[in-house]
């Protein structure tokens, strides 16, 4: 037995080892042998690999490294038809992401190779990130801190009518109530915040439970001062938030969104922050990444950015390396996966 430790720079490949012989360690099994294979992300950044969406790494480098290995834990390679068709001897690829956007699934069906995710990996780093953008649109941190730096003292932002709002008392609407929506509920009901929640797939009893009320989206977007998004970006959410939801917006309203970029509509912003419409945007995530230098947002003012940084805690790399670990010590033991994420695979009836 083989195993990869496909890491990168933020899932490291000795995280990896040292979880997987963590766990395999409880078993009583014998150590596999390991190989290693450091990706160059974040330092490059991820993208498209021939038919994969996010991916680091070429499929060159990858097919060298996995020759004779049953079993690839990784974040971030590219695992396509050619790198699946080269590699016949793998029997699982464990992705330490919430979702394995860099493997072709499809492809790894018809090789037989198992694929497995994590879910919940970053969820508290993401949602905590989310509570900090929204404060920092809602009191204008950043612009003042930027200010001060620049030997200027901000005295008139306690005018009233530059003055910002408080979470308590507020309505906060989060779109996608999984996870992470899951926790920022929590912290802005502890600021006093009524929340709100939109998402098709929740289950109306335990939001109840959590003091959240559900509501449809349109609703969510007339009713809240603050909109948070936490969607997962799919066909059906592409541009969710669209001109015409973004009208429904009451009037100097603080949009944030550190999910997908794909989740808004980019095109009608600098005219919605420049009227006052909307009050304040805060994004850790855009329609393209990294954003180009004539990006229509850089001059717009009462924007928040950051590069896409929610995740990346050390807790969240340790989370990530312990959940592929785990599902990795269950397809060594013959137990079934348990975030499997082609099951089909199963049927092909390869061991």
């Amino acid at each position: 037995m083989r195993i990869l430790a496909a890491g990168d720079h933020f899932v490291r490949p000795s995280l990896i080892r040292a979880a997987v012989s963590q766990e395999l360690s409880r078993t009583g099994r014998d150590l596999p042998e390991f190989a290693e294979l450091t990706l160059p992300w974040p330092h490059e950044p991820f993208g498209p690999v021939a038919e994969v969406r996010e991916a680091s790494g070429t499929e060159d480098e990858l097919v060298e490294a996995l020759a004779g290995t049953s079993v690839c834990v990784t974040q971030m390679a590219p695992f396509t038809e050619r790198v699946f068709a080269a590699s016949p001897a793998l029997r699982l690829v464990a992705v330490s992401r919430g979702g394995p956007v860099n493997v072709d699934l499809a492809a790894a069906t018809r090789h037989g190779v198992r694929v497995s995710f994590a879910p919940g990996r970053n969820a508290p780093a993401a949602a905590e990130f989310a509570v900090g953008l929204t404060l920092t649109a809602m009191r204008r941190i950043a612009a003042a801190d930027a200010e001060l730096k620049r030997g200027i003292w901000r005295g008139d932002l306690y005018a009233y009518e530059e003055s910002g709002g408080e979470l308590g008392g507020a309505t906060v609407g989060l779109v996608g109530y999984g996870a992470i929506g899951r926790i920022v509920a929590r912290v802005m009901r502890a600021f006093g915040a009524h929340v709100l929640a939109a998402d098709p797939y929740a289950d109306r009893a335990a939001a109840e439970a959590d003091g959240v009320e559900l509501v449809d989206l349109d609703t969510l977007l007339i009713r809240s001062q603050v909109v948070s998004l936490h969607a997962r970006l799919t066909e059906e959410t592409h541009h969710l938030i669209d001109s015409r939801r973004l009208g429904l917006l009451p009037d100097g309203a603080v949009l944030v969104n550190s999910a997908r970029g794909g989740l808004l509509d980019h095109a009608p912003l600098p005219q919605l922050l420049r009227s006052g419409r909307l009050g304040a945007l805060a994004l850790d995530v855009y329609d393209t990444e990294p954003i180009p230098a004539d990006w229509p947002l850089r001059d717009v003012p009462n924007v928040i950015t950051t590069p896409h940084l929610a995740g990346a805690t050390r807790q969240t790399a340790h989370r990530a390396a312990a959940i592929t670990a785990a599902e990795v010590g269950r397809f060594l033991r013959g137990e079934e996966l348990s975030h499997l994420a082609n099951s089909d695979v199963l049927a092909a009836g390869r061991p």
